[in-house]
């Protein structure tokens, strides 16, 4: 089965600015236990598994890392949007799940706990995240001395090659992961079943 996806996103999550995560840290959560909590909100600009479109889609992923990513024992689960059909849903679930292959396929074995895959309404915009009345997120970028937007590349765990970091406000108890909003970042991402490199472990 042949998909791609293409859009933006926005992530928040528990570790102080900025999250080593993406480049295989502990993560630097404020109550020094060595954890990440976060949840990531997508918009799908285009994109299809097989004959599905699934443009136009929100959905979240929710995490929890309890050491740095490389160590596994994640847990991880989805969130779509209610607004999306169920032949959307199940196509975005297929996605995420790593059945289809692909970058998400590549995580799968890292993940020790399927937190499943839920409905609500997930809200996303240039500066904000929300999942229906359980995560709430404001995203405010960095900036250099220049006026342009701070960026990290190359994160070997990064949800695309280059992204702006930042930071967010707001609670989260998404699937029953419950933090406290602090570091951000966002990117345009481009994920696909032949290609890896803008998501990859």
């Amino acid at each position: 089965m042949a998909w791609r996806m293409e859009g933006d996103y926005i992530a928040s999550c528990s570790c102080n600015v900025v999250c080593p995560c993406p480049f295989d840290g502990i993560p630097t959560d404020p109550n020094g236990k060595g954890e990440c909590r976060g949840v990531a909100v997508f918009h799908v600009e285009s994109g299809n598994l097989d004959d599905t479109d699934v443009s136009g889609v929100n959905f979240a992923l929710v995490n929890f890392f309890p050491a740095n990513i490389s160590a596994g024992n994640w847990k991880l689960g989805v969130v779509v949007d209610d607004g999306a059909s169920e032949a959307q849903t199940a196509a975005v679930g297929k996605i995420l799940s790593g059945e289809v292959g692909g970058p998400f396929a590549d995580f799968a074995p890292l993940v020790g706990e399927n937190l499943g895959l839920e409905r609500a309404k997930v809200g996303f915009t240039a500066d904000s995240g929300s999942i229906g009345g359980m995560s709430d997120f404001t995203w405010e970028p960095f900036h250099g001395v220049d006026g342009s937007p701070s960026t990290v590349k190359n994160g070997p765990f990064a949800f695309a090659p280059e992204y702006a970091i930042g930071r967010t406000k707001g609670k989260n108890n998404a699937l029953g992961m419950e933090f406290d909003s602090n570091y951000g970042e966002s990117a345009h991402f481009s994920y696909s079943s032949e290609g890896h490199e803008h998501l990859r472990a």
